[in-house]
């Protein structure tokens, strides 16, 4: 996948990111974990995250972000709306426990150069937690498999729902893609991560998660359809594996897409029309449509609400629903703006994926793995730091051509980084 210049500690760090936003409820695993004990080690993986960061970047170096700085502002609606306690301690805890989460970001852009680091570490991470569910899967076929959730894959040995694994796999399946397509990664190293991971995916039979990965995917691709004849090799084979398994497997993926659910319950939303209809009906006050009512477990009347943008507007109001509104327009613009590349169509992917996941699943107003997502999709959109010396992450030099000599720069002029 090309050379990696960022020191190790930050991989490490990120890696505690990724822990901290597992969760700490899901499916029963093979031995009963206390809440208690779960939420201490994802609580203890975000402070060892940050101070990780803090100690690599001892004297505090950030890169200037325009998705950063709107998700420090995201804080304040947080706070305002949880300071009145109409939600209970636990939203200050949840407020503190953001900042924290956007203070590693922050510290941790100072590595964003625009290269596929980042990208690395976030496959490498979510291979590992699916590797879990692999093993669980294994181990404990009944358990993976409940009938709680009508047969579909959850977590064995760490309480994971079926979304969540979905979510994962199909992430780090598209990503794959896009650094062979790239180049950045050969087929084999890809395959052994793709292939299980779509297996898992299909598994867990989260729809979500396969219509974000073909979205995604399809909006990547094309992204680069016009520059990289690989990725019009691949586009064309698609479509036709697409129209072969449409013709000779229809009734078997309408089954899989159905999940043996009534049409009521299907337009129905598996019930989470339900939720939001009575969500938006709810009375509210000035304050509590501006600001929300406080940062929660992402539910209202003890179900989920499984919407981001209600979630974000029942818990920090219209100005969080506007403040991530404009998290994913900002880092939509940019990518559209940039010149083909395989950095634009990874950011382009993980962009398309978390707005269309963001209809069905919560998390974008909080620490989540899909705020994970979208720093990947901003570390990869930052233009490398000017005066430095050497190319992004991945990208060749470019040398002079033969007999052309070499342009000296005086020492004066030379610089190494700039904060």
């Amino acid at each position: 996948m090309g050379t990696d210049r960022t020191p190790k500690i930050v991989g490490t760090a990120w890696g505690l990111l990724v822990l901290n936003t597992l969760g700490s409820t899901g499916a029963e695993t093979i031995v009963p974990l206390p809440r208690s004990l779960i939420q201490s080690v994802t609580m203890g993986a975000l402070v060892a995250a940050f101070a990780l960061a803090l100690a690599v970047n001892s004297r505090p170096r950030v890169r200037p972000s325009a998705f950063l700085f709107l998700l420090t502002l995201l804080l304040v609606p947080s706070v305002l709306s949880s300071a009145g306690l109409e939600s209970g301690f636990g939203a200050l805890f949840r407020c503190a426990r953001l900042a924290l989460f956007v203070g590693t970001l922050w510290l941790l852009s100072r590595w964003w150069d625009g290269g596929p680091a980042f990208v690395r570490h976030h496959i490498r991470m979510y291979f590992m937690v699916l590797c879990s569910v692999a093993a669980g899967l294994v181990v404990a076929p009944g358990t993976a498999l409940p009938e709680l959730y009508g047969g579909r894959l959850v977590g064995a040995l760490w309480p994971l729902t079926p979304p969540q694994i979905g979510q994962y796999a199909a992430v780090i399946t598209g990503l794959s893609v896009l650094l062979v397509l790239g180049r950045r990664t050969d087929r084999r190293g890809a395959a052994l991560v793709a292939g299980p991971a779509l297996v898992l995916l299909a598994l867990t039979h989260t729809r979500t998660a396969t219509l974000g990965l073909i979205a995604g995917l399809t909006v990547a691709i094309g992204s680069l359809v016009l520059t990289s004849a690989a990725a019009r090799r691949f586009f064309g084979w698609a479509v036709l594996c697409a129209a072969v398994a449409a013709v000779g497997f229809g009734s078997a993926l309408q089954a899989w897409f159905l999940r043996g659910q009534s049409q009521e319950n299907f337009t129905s939303l598996t019930g989470r029309a339900k939720v939001w209809d009575a969500l938006l009906a709810a009375p509210r006050t000035a304050s509590e449509r501006l600001f929300g009512v406080g940062l929660g477990d992402k539910s209202f009347g003890g179900l989920p609400i499984d919407n981001s943008w209600l979630a974000v507007y029942h818990e920090q109001g219209t100005a969080g629903v506007v403040l991530v509104a404009a998290m994913i327009i900002v880092l939509g613009g940019v990518a559209l703006l940039r010149p083909p590349s395989l950095s634009r169509a990874c950011a382009l992917f993980l962009i398309s994926y978390c707005a269309i996941a963001s209809y069905t699943e919560a998390g974008l107003g909080d620490a989540s793995p899909y705020l994970l997502h979208l720093a990947v999709a901003a570390s990869l959109l930052a233009a490398p730091a000017a005066g430095t010396d050497r190319p992004a992450s991945g990208e060749a030099t470019a040398l002079p051509a033969p007999g052309v000599p070499r342009r000296r720069v005086p020492r004066w002029a030379r610089t190494t980084e700039v904060t």
